[in-house]
C-alpha cells in the first residue's frame, strides 16, 4: 500500500503569515502595497504574524483608525507601522507631533502618534495576560514610500527633536527589500555622514523601542500571538468545585472524593468504577491550556473579500465564531455598511449576539458594543417572526410585500417551507439591495432539493444575494481575481455538508446560483484572500469522536459500501486527513519525464477512489488538537445498546446523577440530551425521555418552553430563542440542539438510525448529535442492528479506517476547487468562463470542450490533461505546466502563456493568435496546423516540435530557438 503524497513540483509554497484584511489594489494604494510587500519580504523567513490594516481601533478626534501595518515577532515583538503615501511637497509643517498638509485628503495629522496610540492599546491587552505583562517590546514607526531621506533632509525635517523613526523611499526600492542610510543609535534620527547599506529589519532593530520589553519565551510568544489573534476572549471563568483536595482548585470538603488511583460508588445497587479524576477537574485543566494561534482562523475571521466567499469547514472547525468576527470586523472598519449576519435555526440568538459582542468590544477597545437597535449591523434567523424580523420578513418590509408565515404554506419541512416563501417573494417584487454584506452560518440548513428551486437556484440564497449592493468596483482587476466581475457582491456562507438533515444537496456557488455563477468562489481575490476556505481543524469536538461522527456518517466501514462522503484523495486531505491506498497514485511525480502518461485519458482524476482498491484514511492528532482525550486517559465515546427503552433511560438518569454529584457538573450548558429519529417519533422521544428524568428527581428543559421541568409550552409562552435553562439537564432534538454544545453529550434512540440505515438524513442526524461533544459522549439504543456493528467497528478503529471502495456512493462530496471543478464537468456543466484556479493541480484532467475563456489558469499544473476543443481565450495560463497536454482544436486566442511549459504538448489545429507566448517551453510540441498569426514567442523554446502547416504571420520569434536548434531573430 502507497502513501499519497502531492508534489507540487516548481510551485511556490503558500505563506500563510501575512494576512491582508482588505484587498490593496484600489487607486491611490500604490505606495502603500510597496510597504507591506517590503515587509513580507523582509520577514519571510521569521517567525513573525504580519497584518495589513489589523483590526484595533483607537480613536484619533473624530475618527476611529486601525493601524496600517502590525507585525508581532518572536525578537522583535511588535511593530506597528504608520503609513502616509504623500510627496515631500504635501507636508507643509511639523510642529511636534503635528503635521500640516495641504494638496492631501486631510490638513493635518499625527501619523507617529497614532501608531503609538495603536500600538498601548495592543500593548494594553497584552498586560493582561500576566505572563506578557511588561515584557512586550514595542516600536512604533512612519513609512513614507513616496519620500527620499535626502528629500526628507533638505527640509531639515530630521532636525526636529520630535522627528520620528521613518522608513523612506530608499529602504523599499530594492527587490530584497535593500536601502541606505545611516542611524544614530537610540535616537531615532537620521543622519547622512555615511550610507551603510542595511536591510529593513536591521532598520527596525535600531529604532528604539516604545516599551523596551524582554526576549519572549517559547510559550509567551504562543500567547502573543493568541492575544493578537483575540482568542482570549473566549477564555472561560476560573472553575470552582467542591471535590476534596483536587489538583485543579485545592480546595477542600466532605466529599466521598479523595485523591485516590481506584475509586467506585454505589449507584442503585451496582458497584461503578471511577475515574481517577472527576470530569470537572478535566475541565478546569482545560482553562490553564495555552492558547494557540490557527493562521487559516486569522486569515477567514479578519479578512474581508471584495465579493462572495465560501467557508467550509467541519463540524467544531470555528465557522460560527469566526463569521461573527468578520462580521463584527466589517462592521467596525465600515460603520457606514448595512451588514447582515443570518442564521436557520432561533436557538442560536444568544450565543450569535454575545460572540458579535465580545468581538466589538475586543477590537474597538471596549467602547464599542453589540446594539439590537443599531441597523448597520443585525443578526437574523433566516425567516422572521411577529416580534423579531428575520432576513425574509426585512426584504418582504423592504420590497413592499406581505411576508408569508409557516401557516401560509404546505410543507412539513422548515427549510421547504422558507424555500416556498423566498420563491414567492422572488416571483411577487423586485429585491432591494439594501445589504451591503451578508454572513450565512450553517449553509447546508437553507438548501431544498432540485425541485423546490427558484429558476435553477436555491431560493433562500438568490433572494439575499438579490438583496446586496453590488461592490464598488466596475471591474476587478486580474490581480483581485475575476474576469469582468462588475457585478461582485459581499455573500459569505458557512457550512459543512455532512450535518444537513433535509436536503442532500450542497450548496457549491453552482447549486445556489446555477452553473452560470459556478465559478463565483474558484482561487483567489489575491493578496492570499481567498474565495473559498476549507478549514480542516476540529478544536470542539474529540479526535475520537469525530473520526466516529465522520466513519458511521458516511457509512465508510458499512459491509455493503459507503453511502455517501470523499473519494479523492485531495478532498480528505482539505478536512485533516492523510489518505493510503493501493496503486492510489504515483509517489513522485518528480520522476515523470515529459513524455510520460500520467493516467488514461478517460479518467478524471489520478486520486479518485477506484472499485476494489483498499484505501486506509488516517487523522493525525494535530487536526484535532482537543485534549480531553489525553488528561482523561478513559475512553471518551461510549456506546451501549440495551433490550429496552427503560433500561436505556434507566442507564441515563444514573449517569447524568453521576455527572451532577460525582464529576460536579453542571446541569445547564455542560450536559445535554439529545434524541434521535424522524420528526414524530423523536418529539415523543423528546417528551418521554424528559418525563423519565423529572421522575428521577433530575430537573430538564426541553428547548422553547419557558422554564425547566415544563413538557410542553403553549403558544404565547413559547421561547423558540432558547435552548439552555439555569439548573435544567436541556433534552433536545436534533434540529433544535444544531449550533450548540455541550461538554457531556448522551445520544438517545441510536435504534431510530439504525432500522433505516441507509437513509442519509438519519446518518446525518447521528452525525450532528456526535459532533454536538466538547468532552464526553454516550451513544445508546435498543435492540439489535447491523449497523451496532458497524459502529463499534468505527470505534475500534479510532483515528484509522481502513476499507475497500466497493462502489460509488449515493451521494460524492467535493471539498477543493478540483474536486469541485471535476464534480460539475462529470454533471455535465461546461461553463466555467472567468473561473480562478491560479496554482491548481488539475493533472490528466478531462475538460474537453469546456468554456475557460477569461480563465485565471497561473502556475496551475496541468500535465497530460485533456483539453481538446477548450476554449481559452484571453485565459491567463503563464507560467503553467501544459505538458503532455492534448489542446487539438483548442482556442486560445489573445491568452498569456509566457513562460508556459508545453513540452510534448498536441496542440494540432489550435487558434493560438495573438497569444503571449514569451519564453514558452514547446520542445517536441505538435503545432501541426495551428494558428499563430500576430503570437509572441519570443524566447520561446521550439526545439523538436512539429510546425507542419502552421500559420506564423505576423509572429514575433525574436531569441525564440527553432525545431532545427537555431535562433531565430526577428519576426515571419
Amino acid at each position: 500500500m502507497k502513501r499519497y503524497r502531492t508534489v507540487a513540483v516548481g510551485k511556490k509554497v503558500e505563506c500563510r503569515k501575512f494576512i491582508t484584511t482588505e484587498p490593496l489594489g484600489k487607486s491611490g494604494e500604490t505606495a502603500e502595497q510597496k510597504v507591506w510587500d517590503a515587509a513580507r519580504l523582509a520577514f519571510a523567513d521569521r517567525d513573525c504574524i504580519a497584518y495589513w490594516r489589523y483590526p484595533i481601533f483607537s480613536k484619533v478626534g473624530e475618527f476611529r483608525k486601525e493601524p496600517d501595518i502590525l507585525i508581532a515577532d518572536l525578537k522583535l515583538g511588535l511593530t506597528i507601522i504608520e503609513v502616509k503615501s504623500i510627496v515631500i511637497d504635501q507636508i507643509v509643517a511639523i510642529n511636534g507631533h503635528k503635521w500640516e498638509f495641504q494638496n492631501f485628503y486631510t490638513t493635518g495629522g499625527n501619523p507617529y502618534q497614532q501608531a503609538e496610540n495603536q500600538l498601548f492599546a495592543i500593548l494594553g491587552y497584552c498586560d493582561r495576560e500576566m505572563a506578557l505583562r511588561d515584557r512586550v517590546r514595542g516600536r512604533a514607526i512612519v513609512a513614507l514610500p513616496l519620500i527620499t531621506q535626502h528629500q526628507w533632509h533638505e527640509k531639515q525635517f530630521n532636525k526636529l527633536p520630535s522627528c520620528p523613526p521613518i522608513i523612506f523611499k530608499d529602504d523599499l526600492e530594492s527587490d530584497l527589500g535593500l536601502g541606505t542610510r545611516d542611524w544614530e543609535l537610540g535616537t531615532g534620527e537620521v543622519g547622512i555622514s555615511s550610507r551603510a547599506k542595511q536591510s529593513l529589519i536591521q532598520i527596525i532593530e535600531q529604532i528604539t523601542p516604545v516599551i523596551k520589553g524582554n526576549k519572549l519565551s517559547d510559550e509567551q510568544w504562543k500567547l502573543l500571538q493568541a492575544v493578537i489573534s483575540g482568542t482570549p476572549i473566549f477564555r472561560p471563568p476560573p472553575r470552582k468545585f467542591y471535590l476534596g483536595k483536587t489538583r485543579a482548585s485545592g480546595e477542600e470538603s466532605n466529599s466521598i472524593i479523595h485523591n485516590s488511583p481506584s475509586l467506585s460508588l454505589l449507584v442503585k445497587g451496582e458497584q461503578k468504577t471511577l475515574n481517577p479524576i472527576p470530569r470537572a477537574e478535566v475541565l478546569a485543566k482545560l482553562q490553564n491550556q495555552l492558547l494557540t494561534l490557527d493562521l487559516q482562523q486569522e486569515h477567514i475571521g479578519k479578512e474581508i473579500p471584495p465579493g462572495p466567499q465560501r467557508i467550509r469547514g467541519i463540524a467544531g472547525s470555528g465557522k460560527t465564531v469566526l463569521l461573527c468576527q468578520k462580521a463584527a470586523i466589517m462592521h467596525l472598519k465600515h460603520p457606514d455598511w448595512d451588514i447582515a449576519l443570518v442564521f436557520f435555526s432561533r436557538s442560536l440568538y444568544e450565543t450569535i449576539i454575545e460572540i458579535l459582542d465580545k468581538y466589538l468590544r475586543r477590537f474597538s477597545y471596549g467602547e464599542i458594543g453589540y446594539n439590537q437597535n443599531n441597523a448597520k449591523l443585525r443578526a437574523f434567523h433566516a425567516w422572521g417572526a411577529k416580534n423579531q424580523p428575520g432576513l425574509y420578513s426585512t426584504l418582504c418590509r423592504a420590497a413592499g410585500v406581505w411576508s408569508l408565515s409557516v401557516n401560509d404554506t404546505e410543507f412539513q419541512q422548515p427549510n421547504e417551507a422558507l424555500a416556498y416563501v423566498c420563491s414567492h417573494l422572488l416571483k411577487s417584487a423586485k429585491i432591494p439591495q439594501i445589504f451591503d454584506a451578508i454572513l450565512i452560518d450553517e449553509g447546508q440548513d437553507l438548501i431544498v432539493n432540485d425541485e423546490l428551486k427558484f429558476e435553477g437556484k436555491q431560493p433562500f440564497y438568490w433572494m439575499a444575494y438579490q438583496a446586496l449592493r453590488p461592490v464598488n468596483s466596475p471591474m476587478i482587476s486580474p490581480e483581485i481575481g475575476g474576469f469582468f466581475s462588475s457585478d461582485l457582491r459581499r455573500l459569505i456562507w458557512a457550512y459543512d455538508e455532512a450535518q444537513s438533515l433535509e436536503s442532500l444537496n450542497i450548496p457549491t456557488a453552482s447549486e445556489l446560483f446555477g452553473d452560470d455563477l459556478g465559478h463565483l468562489v474558484s482561487g483567489e481575490y489575491g493578496n492570499g484572500i481567498k474565495k473559498t476556505e476549507v478549514m480542516h481543524k476540529c478544536y470542539r469536538t474529540p479526535g475520537p469522536i469525530l473520526t466516529a461522527a465522520h466513519g458511521i456518517g458516511m457509512g465508510l466501514l458499512r459491509w455493503e459500501g459507503m453511502l455517501t462522503g470523499i473519494t479523492r484523495v485531495e478532498d480528505w486531505e482539505a478536512i485533516g486527513y492523510e489518505v493510503m491506498g493501493d496503486n492510489l497514485a504515483m509517489e513522485n511525480l518528480e520522476d515523470l519525464t515529459d513524455n510520460s502518461s500520467i493516467i488514461g485519458t478517460n479518467n478524471l482524476s489520478i486520486d479518485k477512489f477506484k472499485n476494489g482498491q483498499k484505501i486506509t484514511l488516517y487523522r493525525p492528532s494535530k487536526n484535532s488538537p482537543n485534549l480531553v482525550p489525553e488528561l482523561w486517559g478513559s475512553p471518551v465515546l461510549e456506546f451501549q445498546a440495551y433490550h429496552s427503552r427503560i433500561e436505556e433511560l434507566t442507564a441515563l438518569a444514573d449517569n447524568i446523577l453521576y455527572n451532577l454529584k460525582v464529576d460536579s457538573l453542571r446541569p445547564s450548558r455542560e450536559i445535554l440530551v439529545i434524541v434521535l429519529g424522524s420528526s414524530f417519533e423523536a418529539m415523543e422521544l423528546e417528551t418521554y425521555v424528559a418525563n423519565f428524568l423529572m421522575e428521577r428527581g433530575i430537573d430538564v428543559y426541553i428547548p422553547s418552553t419557558p422554564e425547566c421541568n415544563i413538557l410542553k409550552p403553549d403558544k404565547e409562552s413559547r421561547d423558540p430563542n432558547r435552548f439552555w435553562c439555569e439548573g435544567g439537564v436541556t433534552v433536545s432534538r436534533i434540529h433544535r440542539a444544531k449550533g450548540n454544545e455541550a461538554d457531556m453529550v448522551y445520544v438517545i434512540g441510536f435504534d431510530n438510525v439504525a432500522k433505516d440505515e441507509s437513509n442519509l438524513s438519519l446518518r446525518n442526524q447521528l452525525f450532528v448529535a456526535l459532533t454536538r461533544a466538547k468532552g464526553w459522549l454516550r451513544l445508546s439504543g435498543i435492540g439489535a442492528y447491523p449497523m451496532y456493528e458497524e459502529m463499534w467497528r468505527v470505534m475500534e478503529s479510532g483515528d484509522t479506517f481502513s476499507f475497500t471502495f466497493k462502489r460509488k456512493p449515493k451521494r460524492e462530496i467535493s471539498v477543493t476547487d478540483t474536486g469541485e471543478i471535476l464534480r460539475r464537468y462529470g454533471d455535465g456543466d461546461r461553463n466555467f468562463q472567468g473561473i480562478n484556479l491560479a496554482g491548481v493541480e488539475l493533472v490528466g484532467v478531462n475538460l474537453q470542450n469546456a468554456n475557460l475563456i477569461g480563465a485565471n489558469l497561473q502556475d496551475a499544473d496541468l500535465r497530460n490533461a485533456k483539453l481538446d476543443g477548450v476554449r481559452l481565450v484571453i485565459a491567463n495560463l503563464s507560467e503553467a505546466d501544459l505538458s503532455g497536454a492534448s489542446l487539438r482544436k483548442a482556442k486560445l486566442v489573445g491568452a498569456i502563456l509566457n513562460d508556459v511549459q508545453l513540452n510534448h504538448a498536441d496542440l494540432s489545429r489550435a487558434d493560438l493568435s495573438d497569444v503571449q507566448l514569451m519564453n514558452g517551453q514547446l520542445v517536441g510540441a505538435i503545432l501541426k496546423e495551428a494558428n499563430l498569426s500576430g503570437a509572441d514567442l519570443s524566447g520561446a523554446n521550439l526545439q523538436g516540435a512539429n510546425l507542419e502547416a502552421v500559420n506564423f504571420s505576423d509572429v514575433n520569434l525574436t531569441g525564440a530557438i527553432m525545431p532545427d536548434g537555431t535562433i531565430f531573430s526577428g519576426f515571419i
